[in-house]
């Protein structure tokens, strides 16, 4: 369920008319909703009420607008980031640094020692030597880091090949059966408090299948450390549940996910860590865009929007799929292909998609936006910067401002000896 939805003909994002949006930001802009945010994190932390240890981390890189974090930290979420980029934004947004998670297959020494020096919850590892440096680290500081071990269990999600993250080849993870090796050299390590095992398979999950699956082999890597007499007291399950971008997807639901989670975990003894991301934003999300042209085609007519590949690369990156309405429809629906004004020709939204008809000045909306949305926006042919707006019932704010071109221009320099 989301707040965008038709009053007297009219799409709103809860009780704020999209048109009133366009004409006080412009388009393109994301338009979020703060009560569907809401209700995804109540509904995500209600699914999971079974499980009485539990730790939930948004993760950031599926939407790291300073607002979203304030709002998702307000309903007792942390933070599971990426990058010293993300960290700084969790702290902004208010996130406790006990309760933020670092992951990633390439934290550099820099970030490393930036999350000791705040003190954050847990480092998730990706290689035995990442482990030596932060142990090496921490323990100049007088500190012990707090970590898991992240494990590549080698089952495939079933999800697309760009967002899977657990088979043998993917970059992420160490191999499960070398796990417990790497664990004996690492633990005793003066710098270092490795407390656990972090798996995480991938993104965009249609089946409840593969993840227990990869918990059931995290379990008895759990039992098989304990028996060479390690201390594990956490385990980090990730996230991935996916959501319904079109009518034949049918993700599980968090309930569904919590209870197959607490009957393949019972009787671990430790905090279970959870990090939700698209499962949370993408349906509180929309690009709202408008029409410039509906051009003729050999097969099918060009709805050509203002919104581009720049602005949503999800499209062009994953074939994915976003719903295309009117902001006023008619009623009339026709055959056509949407795209952006990009040069490129994978800057194309829908292809042969039966769709509301629209006509030049028309606002339009791509669905379920808000995941890996405008945090993968980029300035490609010199576009600006797409803003986000954030709307509470009916008040709306500009939470991300749109970055001109000149501005941009501003940061960079000539040098002289080309004047």
């Amino acid at each position: 369920m989301d707040h965008f939805n038709l009053i007297d003909g009219e799409l709103h994002v809860e009780n704020v008319p999209l048109a009133r949006i366009a004409e006080a930001v412009g388009t393109p802009v994301y338009v979020y909703s703060a009560a569907t945010f809401q209700r995804h994190a109540r509904v995500f932390r209600d699914g999971l009420a079974g499980i009485a240890r539990k730790h939930l981390a948004f993760a950031v890189k599926a939407n790291p607008n300073l607002a979203v974090l304030r709002l998702l930290a307000n309903e007792g979420f942390g933070a599971d980031v990426v990058s010293g980029g993300e960290l700084a934004r969790a702290l902004a947004a208010g996130m406790a640094a006990k309760d933020i998670v670092f992951s990633g297959v390439g934290k550099t020494r820099a970030e490393l020692e930036q999350g000791l020096d705040v003190g954050i919850g847990q480092f998730n590892l990706e290689l035995e030597e990442e482990g030596v440096v932060l142990a090496e680290i921490a323990a100049a500081r007088g500190l012990r880091a707090p970590a898991t071990l992240r494990v590549n269990p080698d089952v495939d999600a079933g999800t697309h090949e760009k967002i899977s993250t657990g088979r043998a080849e993917n970059k992420f993870g160490l191999p499960i059966d070398e796990a417990p090796a790497i664990f004996d050299r690492l633990a005793p390590l003066p710098g270092l408090d490795l407390r656990g095992i972090a798996v995480h398979i991938g993104s965009q999950l249609q089946s409840l299948a593969p993840l227990e699956r990869a918990f059931e082999r995290v379990g008895k890597l759990v039992a098989d450390l304990r028996a060479a007499g390690h201390s594990i007291t956490h385990v980090d399950l990730g996230g991935g549940l996916g959501v319904r971008y079109r009518d034949s997807d049918n993700p599980p639901s968090p309930a569904a996910f919590g209870a197959m989670v607490e009957r393949v975990t019972r009787g671990w003894d430790v905090e279970l860590m959870f990090e939700p991301g698209r499962v949370i934003s993408a349906n509180a999300g929309v690009l709202l865009t408008e029409v410039l042209w509906v051009k003729p085609g050999a097969v099918n007519p060009w709805v050509i929007v203002d919104a581009a590949m720049n602005d949503l690369a999800r499209v062009a990156m994953y074939d994915a799929h976003h719903d295309f309405e009117a902001v006023r429809p008619s009623g009339e629906k026709f055959v056509a292909n949407v795209a952006g004004p990009v040069c490129e020709s994978s800057d194309v939204f829908a292809k042969g998609r039966e769709i509301d008809r629209v006509q030049t000045g028309d606002l339009a909306i791509l669905r379920s936006a808000g995941a890996y949305g405008a945090t993968m926006a980029s300035t490609y042919n010199s576009r600006p910067l797409v803003p986000e707006v954030l709307v509470s019932g009916d008040r709306f704010e500009v939470v991300a401002g749109r970055i001109s071109a000149e501005a941009i221009m501003a940061e960079e320099h000539v040098p002289d000896w080309l004047k």
